[in-house]
């Protein structure tokens, strides 16, 4: 089920941050009482091989975030402990030392099955013992969703797990969606800030076309 357009489930989850705290968090909350953006990101497992370079990834684009008035989170359904430790192996080590916004522990799967990112092959009830099998790791694919400030979904992505996200796409979508917002004026394709956008009727489109 798609969430775009729809407000993000309200619900509380256990965050690790790099101090070692474990703390409860609320990403439809974090947006509203904040009054900022959130950008979410779900990623398989810790102590992997894709994963830690998206966490740089976003480490190092921590600066862009916040002069876009965005909170960046990490999510995964591993345990608070094993981000911690995580957090403490060092980068030449395949670790996340240095990483500084909180990540999710979502070991229990609640907010990940809410949002149905949860990779689930096959699912078997045994009529005799009551019991349900999973195939598959039950851990989340590349899942990333940008919230307004309402807590409302205005993107979503779904990547495969072999398959590493671009985070100057995120940065480009919170531009384009914040030029929605402060001028009404909807952005064509590859707009990027600074670029003309276009109004949302056909004399904008055709006027856009003719100049392009």
């Amino acid at each position: 089920m798609s969430f775009v357009g729809k407000k993000f489930p309200d619900l509380n989850v256990n965050a690790m941050n790099e101090m070692g705290d474990t703390f409860s968090i609320n990403v439809l909350e974090e947006a509203k009482k904040n009054n900022k953006k959130v950008v979410l990101f779900w990623y398989p497992k810790d102590f992997t091989y894709v994963c830690p370079t998206e966490l740089h990834a976003f480490q190092e684009k921590m600066s862009e975030f916040e002069k876009r008035n965005t909170i960046v989170i990490g999510a995964s359904c591993d345990t608070a402990e094993v981000h911690f430790a995580w957090l403490n192996t060092s980068k030449d080590n395949g670790g996340i030392e240095g990483v500084t916004y909180p990540i999710i522990a979502d070991s229990n799967r609640n907010l990940s099955s809410r949002l149905g990112i949860l990779d689930i092959e096959n699912e078997r009830y045994d009529d005799e013992t009551g019991h349900i099998t999973v195939d598959g790791d039950n851990v989340t694919y590349r899942a990333t969703y940008l919230i307004d400030e309402e807590g409302t979904v205005f993107h979503e992505s779904i990547n495969h797990m072999p398959l590493g996200r671009n985070v100057n796409e995120f940065i480009r979508m919170i531009d384009a969606y914040s030029h929605v917002q402060k001028h009404g004026e909807v952005c064509p394709a590859n707009w990027e800030e600074g670029k003309e956008a276009m109004q949302a009727n056909s004399k904008g489109v055709a006027s856009y076309l003719s100049a392009n």
